[in-house]
């Protein structure tokens, strides 16, 4: 079921945004949902009379609608609409996304301060945002390269269903192929009481990438158009997904249920979030913790 917000991005008039807008712009069309952009603003002098409130909200009205001048100039036949608050830019966010398909956020290097800001942003929104998240990073090469990287997913055994579905519906809308990360070590083979187990890589990166191929199975039958290449990796799954990340056009990691509770992401998506090289995809859990494989007679994604 679409949800009624469709795609939704903070925008704040300044340059970095302007390159999100267009991240959010490409995924309101390839999605065919229209695009929300919101604009926060609040009074940050203490009480203050009604003229000097309405000045300022005429300044973030002007601001939104310069967002959505420049939504239409990147993508003309998109359907935009607005939303102008008073209050937190995180907090209206995570409001949103209650209705919303997905929420695309910044987190780019900055300054230090203004760092600090949009990253705080960034990962309170991918901590407790009801809808996927994109944050993106790397900007300068993201979507607007003539040649994009792949779409990367890390999985696991406990990997959700939705993280699987969101990664192989990205690369059927921007018609990319799919690139599976599966790291982890080694299964020691013991030669006998008086040996020392040793690892037998062969055995165990054959057993590891059977797992993987049983579990994309259902996903791979439905999105049949999606080429898909499993990589097995020694290396811890931070370490490998990080260096995937170098020429990805975007990487999708999962969110546990207790982050929106803790507010913090696990270790592998916060750093992610953090340090990736291309926009990171934070997908939250479902809200039942079931595992339901796609339908195999599901319509494909448009």
């Amino acid at each position: 079921m679409t949800r009624r917000n469709g795609i939704v991005i903070g925008y704040d008039g300044s340059n970095s945004p302007l390159r999100d807008l267009e991240w959010a712009a490409e995924e309101a069309e390839l999605r065919r949902l229209p695009l929300m952009i919101t604009h926060t603003w609040r009074w940050p002098y203490g009480e203050a009379d009604g003229e000097a409130r309405l000045h300022l909200s005429k300044a973030a009205e002007h601001v939104l609608l310069h967002g959505v001048k420049c939504a239409h100039a990147h993508r003309a036949d998109i359907e935009v609409v607005t939303d102008l608050h008073e209050g937190s830019a995180a907090q209206r966010l995570v409001e949103l996304s209650a209705d919303a398909e997905l929420l695309v956020v910044g987190s780019h290097d900055l300054g230090v301060a203004a760092r600090l800001m949009t990253g705080s942003v960034a990962a309170f929104v991918a901590a407790h945002a009801r809808s996927a998240v994109i944050v993106v990073r790397g900007a300068d090469r993201m979507s607007l390269l003539s040649e994009p990287g792949p779409v990367v997913v890390g999985v696991k055994d406990t990997t959700g269903d939705a993280v699987l579905d969101f990664a192989f519906r990205e690369a059927v809308l921007r018609r990319l192929p799919l690139r599976v990360v599966h790291a982890g070590h080694p299964r020691p083979l013991a030669w006998g009481i008086a040996m020392a187990p040793v690892p037998d890589l062969e055995d165990s990166a054959r057993a590891c990438r059977d797992r993987v191929e049983e579990r994309l199975a259902p996903w791979r039958h439905r999105y049949a158009e999606v080429p898909v290449d499993i990589c097995s990796a020694t290396t811890a799954p931070r370490e490998a997904l990080l260096a995937a990340s170098a020429d990805a056009a975007l990487v999708v990691a999962g969110r546990g249920r207790a982050a929106s509770r803790t507010g913090h992401l696990g270790a592998i998506t916060g750093s992610l979030v953090r340090h990736a090289s291309c926009p990171v995809a934070v997908v939250p859990a479902q809200e039942d913790g079931s595992r339901t494989a796609p339908p195999a007679g599901e319509a494909k994604a448009p």
